[in-house]
């Protein structure tokens, strides 16, 4: 396995291979609580590093504390040219609910939490992760993020979750690092705020690669559509669709997360599959853009 070979992006000024990994599926049901097996997890995250991802996503509130602290037992001290993305902006509530974190009280103890669990003195990429209803403009959340660079405990930012327009607001006052948005070969949504990042040269982390969500599962896994195109194809669903993305577009870094090693080479095996000009048509034809 090759991973140079899905392509190499600029993020945070190190050079990496378009396939990174993604933590939140290390964490229990609901991404809440412990993983089921620890020793895997480390696992994981230990052979994601040999396999050459230099990309890898992660969050505060994914367990909560579990992601992070994983991470930091399984890789710390970190090689040189891994790029640690986080979120901020998120938290959790009894049982595992979600809420907004987006007042710069907030941003900046997210903040705090992460450096203390990775281990680290600044984080290279922290994403804004916009979440509505909080009662915090987009503007004054930036706020708080720019608040965190000048204090030292982020280094560049990125956005999650966020629209054209909102992308457009933050260019006006920073530099975007990142933009991590949901988006698959099932879910175009947001054809147009990769566009727009294409056409800047932004890196645009595809959260839910595989048409996933928080609660778990896969919509790529159980479309019986793929079926006969992953046949063809000598892959499965899953690898068909991570090839997808990286054909779709040179600035796409998929982030796709398991608790397996299995799964995890599985997933990363998509870098070496080259799909035919019929085989991408009709999986270009699965969703139509904006859908």
């Amino acid at each position: 396995m090759a991973l140079e070979a899905a392509g190499i992006l600029t993020l945070a000024d190190q050079q990496v291979p378009r396939l990174g990994y993604g933590t939140m599926r290390l964490t229990g049901p609901g991404v809440f609580g412990p993983p089921a097996d620890r020793d895997e997890a480390l696992a994981v995250l230990r052979r994601a590093v040999e396999l050459g991802v230099r990309a890898l996503d992660t969050a505060w509130y994914y367990g909560p504390d579990v992601a992070d602290e994983l991470v930091a037992e399984a890789l710390h001290p970190y090689p040189d040219d891994l790029v640690l993305v986080t979120k901020l902006g998120g938290a959790r509530g009894p049982g595992g609910s979600w809420r907004a974190a987006l007042t710069a009280e907030a941003l900046a103890a997210g903040a705090e939490r992460d450096l203390r669990l990775l281990r680290v003195d600044c984080v290279p990429v922290a994403h804004l992760r916009w979440m509505d209803g909080s009662g915090v403009t987009f503007d004054e959340a930036l706020d708080g993020m720019l608040g965190l660079v000048d204090l030292g405990l982020v280094e560049r930012i990125g956005l999650s979750n966020v629209s054209v327009e909102q992308l457009e607001t933050a260019l006006a006052r920073t530099p975007v690092a990142t933009v991590s948005n949901a988006y698959s070969v099932l879910d175009r949504t947001h054809d147009d705020l990769l566009a727009r990042c294409e056409a800047l040269g932004i890196p645009f982390l595809p959260f839910f690669p595989l048409g996933a969500s928080p609660a778990g599962g896969s919509r790529v896994a159980a479309d019986e559509r793929l079926s006969d195109l992953a046949r063809r194809s000598g892959a499965t669903r899953i690898q068909l669709a991570l090839a997808w993305l990286l054909h779709r577009s040179p600035v796409l870094l998929p982030i796709p997360g398991t608790s397996s090693r299995a799964h995890l080479e599985e997933d990363l095996a998509a870098a070496d599959l080259a799909l035919d000009a019929d085989v991408l048509a009709e999986l270009d034809a699965l969703a139509a853009p904006g859908r």
